[in-house]
């Protein structure tokens, strides 16, 4: 029983320092962004920046947790918060691979 309560607790130290890397790349992509075609940027900036916002709640949920070392709501936050940040990442990055291609 105990290694499972360690196999959960440890979930937030993998996803604290990949959200904020993915975080960085983000970054990168909205100032990215600006240049390009003035329509696709406009939507590529509108969805990168709720990545942002996204990928910084699970950043946060996930320090929080490693902190208070009980409180698995912010673990729970801080996953489900990530795994939506990765969809609209992959969703920004078939649109930009499509911009690239076409």
């Amino acid at each position: 029983m105990s290694d499972l309560n360690n196999t959960k607790e440890s979930v937030a130290n993998h996803i604290l320092p990949t959200s904020a890397n993915l975080l960085g790349i983000c970054f990168l992509i909205f100032s990215m962004a600006h240049f390009m075609d003035k329509t696709e940027a406009t939507i590529l900036d509108e969805c990168t920046a709720v990545t942002i916002v996204i990928f910084l709640i699970s950043s946060v949920c996930s320090y929080a947790s490693l902190r208070s070392g009980k409180y698995r709501a912010l673990e729970k936050i801080a996953d489900l918060a990530f795994m939506a940040g990765l969809l609209i990442l992959a969703g920004v990055a078939v649109f930009i691979a499509i911009k690239v291609v076409v």
